[in-house]
């Protein structure tokens, strides 16, 4: 029913901590009908904090430590914007974002933690790496951790995070020529008991730990901490976890601020009412608590019903964080201590429980609950269970209608009154004749495959562009036609601003004007565009190729299974960005590279196979392709090995039924949104073309060759 109902505000949030991803979780559960959802945070994962010293010691993967929140976000029904946020403009109701046009909101609620980076320190930011973000230090620790180099490694801070930092690093690196160094300004983990401390320094001692206290940093080198007091600790990797800063574009916003933290309510309201924040970027001022992951957790509840009861017109809930809580720290190796109330346990036993722990917070965003589809009517036509299927319609081109049912429709009209318009090869094209001047024109539109309007645009826009690309024209005009789902008018000025700004530097960016179009108003969003492009001599078509010719590829193939994983919610949210990184890369300079070739299209709909299929049609031969010389998107195979398939793959498939299907074969029939050029070029020109092609930045790879085998496609299997 949610999405038979119309949106009428929008909630945005920014970043992706602990109470945000627990709210997502909650919201997919639980949505509230008329309100839409946004995510901002700069990268696909969430590390969770709790498991990162268990990934410094190697007791876990980096998969086990990342809350995937493209794959959370698609379940509970939000989109994601995947970049950085970098100012709250209040009195807009704006979220200005790097690269893209601002998100507005009605409510919006921060969550972007804390960094421990320590600018004021010489040497810092070009020679060591905060712990705080986790992501980027979980990856540059990682990638030192694996090098064959002498690790000499240096800990700046004495606080729980800096000593289990330690403890892990030791753990780690035990058995190579390594040294781990704490360095503490005061004295070391003054926040817990005197027994618990006692205990973990003994443990520090034992995994050959130096902790150095009452000493300050002069500078850091890229080879060593230089000490004030003249002394250097030798260092290859240098982090810090001293303390916690708040992000500086924050204080920008106008919201009140505690020491850089954004103050809260009882309600977890900041000074402007319609703006929340949450985890340890908040300041709660009327109960001031360490910055520690349990407030976070705890908030997510309250924080959920706090923005359904401000859309709705009800009373707010306050949050009342607890006084003390458990604390149990990692030791190194897989024991752990416990501490409370002054009291402390030791053992393997408490590193089983704090896995358990952690283990079953993850393990509620790993196994996400399976929303029942709605049952059919009681009473229905035959036949009308099979027409549905058993999993959601693709978007993009995994939409498109199938190629053997569109040339039946389409075969009664065919023939050309005209003489100044010539039909091209294939079915989405023509060439228009005025004078002297050859232009071509083509159309495309796409149901939306992602939420979010910019990217969708995007991914539209280089879409409908690669018709004109393949010709080797340069694009010239185009018109709009928006089908937008069923919004208040507030958001629906809010998303065509976006589409039409992000169109418009699409188009331009490709030499090419919007001038006018249509909208209207249905069940999804759609986005099409109707092109021009102007050839100085006769454009690039399916007809051309030669027997011998060699077929380059520009862009990896996978798009269609992955968009369908997404769906399914069976992808991971970094193969996601990347796919989508692919489709919104323009196709102009490939073109330009190619505008000799012999014959060329663009990858799309009819997948690779249907595509080459066209081109030996056109042509008069055949074609073999070298299967592993295919390029693929990030877990594209492993989707397919799966049995994932786009709604468009039977329909494919039966365009080539005499190639062979399983593996990469399977992905020849996979529909491709914004997918690449596919160029016969002569033979002795291939390897400079597709010099020049990666040269210019496209993964572009020689596949195979055409042949005089008329209609035939095989396969060079290795």
């Amino acid at each position: 029913m949610q999405n038979d109902l119309p949106l009428t505000h929008d909630v945005v949030l920014i970043g992706g901590g602990h109470t945000h991803a627990l709210l997502l979780r909650k919201w997919g559960m639980r949505p509230l009908p008329g309100a839409r959802m946004t995510l901002i945070n700069p990268g696909p994962t969430a590390p969770y904090s709790g498991m990162l010293p268990g990934f410094v010691a190697g007791h876990y993967t980096r998969d086990d430590l990342d809350i995937d929140l493209i794959r959370l976000a698609r379940f509970a029904g939000a989109r994601v914007v995947v970049a950085a946020a970098h100012h709250i403009d209040t009195a807009n109701r704006q979220v200005h974002v790097a690269g893209r046009p601002p998100v507005a909101f009605d409510l919006c609620s921060i969550d972007i933690g804390i960094t421990s980076d320590m600018p004021d320190l010489p040497g810092f930011s070009d020679h060591a790496v905060p712990a705080k973000p986790l992501g980027v230090f979980a990856e540059r620790w990682d990638r030192f951790a694996k090098s064959a180099n002498p690790a000499d490694v240096v800990v700046i801070g004495g606080g729980v995070a800096g000593v289990e930092l330690a403890m892990a690093m030791a753990h780690r690196l035990r058995g190579r020529k390594a040294t781990v160094t704490l360095i503490e300004r005061d004295q070391a983990l003054t926040a817990i008991g005197a027994h618990a401390r006692t205990r973990i320094l003994k443990q520090m001692q034992a995994l050959g730990v130096t902790v150095l206290e009452q000493v300050e940093i002069a500078e850091i080198r890229s080879e060593a901490v230089v000490l004030q007091d003249g002394r250097s600790v030798a260092s290859g990797f240098t982090t810090g976890a001293a303390g916690a800063r708040a992000y500086d574009w924050l204080g920008a916003s106008g919201l009140t601020m505690h020491n850089g933290f954004v103050s809260v309510n009882r309600s977890l309201q900041s000074s402007d009412g319609a703006i929340f924040a949450v985890g340890d970027c908040a300041h709660m001022t009327e109960t001031p608590r360490p910055k520690a992951g349990v407030y976070a957790v705890r908030q997510a509840p309250i924080l959920y019903d706090n923005l359904c009861a401000a859309l709705s017109g009800g009373a707010l809930q306050t949050y009342q964080p607890q006084k003390d809580y458990l604390k149990l720290i990692s030791l190194g190796q897989q024991s752990a201590l416990a501490e409370r109330f002054g009291r402390s346990w030791t053992g393997s036993l408490m590193w089983r429980w704090k896995d358990h722990i952690d283990q079953t917070f993850m393990n509620r965003f790993r196994n996400l609950p399976k929303m029942d589809a709605p049952d059919l009517p009681p009473v229905h036509t035959s036949g009308l269970a099979e027409a549905l299927g058993d999993k959601p319609l693709c978007g993009g081109c995994g939409a498109k209608v199938g190629r053997t049912a569109l040339r039946a429709a389409l075969a009664p009209l065919a023939g050309n009154q005209r003489a100044d318009v010539t039909p091209l090869p294939g079915d989405d094209a023509a060439l228009l004749t005025t004078g002297d001047v050859k232009q071509v024109m083509t159309s495309d539109h796409l149901r939306a495959l992602v939420d979010d309007p910019v990217m969708m645009t995007r991914i539209a826009a280089n879409h409908a562009l690669g018709d004109i690309w393949a010709m080797a024209a340069a694009p010239q005009a185009a018109t709009a036609t928006l089908i937008l789902p069923r919004l208040s008018a507030t958001l629906q000025q809010r998303m065509l601003a976006e589409i039409m700004t992000t169109a418009t530097e699409c188009m331009r960016a490709a030499g090419a004007e919007i001038v006018g179009g249509h909208s209207s108003v249905g069940s999804e969003l759609t986005i099409g565009f109707t092109l021009t492009g102007l050839c100085d001599s006769d454009p690039v078509t399916l007809a051309g190729g030669r027997p011998g010719d060699a077929l380059i590829l520009t862009k990896p193939l996978g798009s269609g299974v992955l968009m369908a994983a997404d769906m399914a919610g069976e992808a991971h949210g970094e193969w996601i960005v990347a796919a989508l990184d692919h489709m919104v890369q323009p196709q102009s300079e490939a073109s330009r590279i190619l505008a000799g070739a012999h014959a060329m299209t663009d990858v799309t709909g009819f997948g690779i196979a249907g595509h080459l299929h066209g081109i030996c049609e056109a042509s008069g031969t055949g074609a073999t392709l070298t299967l592993d010389a295919i390029q693929l998107m990030d877990g594209a195979l492993e989707m397919a090995d799966a049995g994932i398939r786009s709604t468009l793959f039977d329909d494919n498939r039966a365009l080539v039924p005499d190639l062979p299907t399983g593996g990469i074969a399977d992905l020849l029939y996979d529909p491709q949104t914004a997918g690449g050029l596919l160029a016969a070029v002569a033979a002795t020109e291939a390897d400079d073309l597709v010099t020049a092609l990666r040269a210019a930045g496209y993964p572009a790879a020689q596949i195979g060759r055409l042949t005089n085998t008329v209609g035939q496609l095989s396969l060079q299997v290795p």
